[in-house]
């Protein structure tokens, strides 16, 4: 029975509730100081902390498995610190948070992508280097020629030092096989490593993620090979929750992502779609119509798109590091969240050609810097929306009674700190399911 008790905790910080947060909600945070945390079993059972009047908020997990709010003027006592079974652990004074949420990565791939970089000093455009068969036609190469062991190797040392920046859950697409063979062995890697590895992994199918040189001018016919051989094959063996495709010029387009998104929802996947990253041609519209649960990238999403997704419910999981490393426009965030209402979330979208990180602190900087995020905001797209974007957010994404113990100290005092340091890695701890990840 593992108990873990975190206490001298400066500030508490986190949303409250299992929704994705738009509009105000997703600047809406709980804060509390003098602040202490106990959880059994993986799961939090109290917490404690002093608002802004001065009172202890004490919220608990009652017998019937709900929480219970209580208000006292002095902080209670948790647990018994004398228990020979209990872990205590002090937090100095810093920040917690719930642990990091990642909504959107390409992690398992072979090769790097390093060599193009004469090209894009030259000028080159993602779009340039990909027509002239580099890009992913490279890394589906490599990642075709790598074994299981390899991939799955490569990929656990990405989760480790995910998990040492703060992350405890996290979304992985396949998307570099393309071929169904290919693509179900990165799927398995994946499965494999949940079952393995501290992380919890939500996994995305994306064979529909480039267009390959025999495939040119017989899209429509890979779609039909998608949905009728390899949607099949993954839902049968549960090797995915999602599905995802990647609309965009010179890729898929409105039409035939449509069939392709509806055929996966009849088999009961959950919707993602890349959209709007370069050429508008109707993504987010698409996404918001057929009730995406996230859309991706959105860099150039135009007000058309932006209606459909606060419409439809979709939680627009926006990339701020690709922008930063293509030296492209940021996502149009504040008018997401001011004008339309819409969830945002925040990822890294870490693969070997548009973003080669997995930092999603840098990511809450670009929050803040680029998006002019609040603190408040930049928290929310780091936690319960991602949360939520990957199915997750009834168990993680914020800290509430009931929920995982996923949690991080930090080397700050609040989030402002966060977001106003880049650079060096903040996390002192990470704590997943009550246990303390770093040694």
């Amino acid at each position: 029975m593992a108990k873990l008790l975190i206490k001298n905790i400066g500030r508490l910080q986190t949303p409250v509730g299992s929704y994705p947060h738009a509009g105000k909600a997703q600047g809406e945070n709980l804060k509390l100081d003098d602040a202490a945390v106990f959880t059994e079993d993986g799961i939090i059972k109290a917490i404690t902390g002093r608002t802004e009047d001065g009172k202890f908020r004490n919220e608990t997990l009652g017998p019937d498995g709900k929480a219970v709010v209580t208000v006292t003027d002095e902080a209670p006592q948790l647990t018994d610190e004398s228990d020979p079974f209990l872990l205590t652990m002090d937090a100095g004074g810093n920040l917690v948070t719930p642990g990091l949420v990642e909504g959107h990565t390409h992690m398992v791939f072979g090769g790097y992508r390093q060599n193009e970089i004469p090209l894009k000093l030259k000028g080159a455009g993602y779009l340039d280097i990909l027509r002239a068969g580099g890009g992913i036609n490279d890394t589906v190469k490599k990642t075709r020629e790598a074994t299981f062991e390899e991939l799955y190797d490569k990929t656990k040392g990405f989760l480790d030092e995910m998990m040492d920046l703060g992350v405890t859950t996290c979304e992985a697409k396949s998307g570099y096989g393309i071929d169904l063979e290919s693509e179900v062995k990165l799927l398995e890697v994946l499965k494999k490593l949940n079952e393995d590895h501290p992380m919890d992994i939500v996994s995305t199918f994306m064979p529909a993620h480039v267009v390959l040189e025999d495939w040119k001018g017989k899209e429509d016919e890979f779609i039909d090979l998608c949905i009728n051989e390899m949607f099949p094959y993954v839902k049968e063996r549960g090797l995915a929750e999602y599905v995802d495709i990647f609309t965009e010029d010179s890729v898929f387009d409105y039409e035939q992502s449509k069939r392709y998104l509806q055929a996966a929802k009849d088999m009961g996947f959950g919707l993602k779609i890349h959209a709007d990253e370069i050429e508008a041609i109707g993504g987010s519209k698409l996404a918001g119509e057929m009730g995406a649960t996230s859309a991706e990238h959105l860099i150039v999403i135009n007000d058309e798109g932006l209606e459909s997704m606060a419409k439809g419910g979709t939680i627009a999981m926006c990339l701020p590091a690709t922008s930063f490393y293509l030296n492209a426009t940021f996502a149009p965030v504040r008018r997401m969240i001011d004008e339309f209402g819409i969830p945002v979330a925040t990822a890294t979208d870490f693969n070997p050609g548009s973003c080669p990180s997995l930092n999603l602190q840098f990511v809450m900087n670009l929050g803040y810097l680029k998006y002019r995020m609040t603190p408040e905001e930049v928290l929310t797209a780091v936690t319960i929306n991602p949360a939520c974007g990957i199915g997750r957010g009834d168990k993680v994404g914020t800290l509430e009674a009931g929920k995982a113990a996923d949690l991080v100290v930090w080397n700050a005092p609040n989030m402002e700190m966060l977001c106003y340091r880049f650079g060096s890695d903040l996390a002192i701890q990470t704590i997943k399911a009550g246990v303390p990840m770093r040694q």
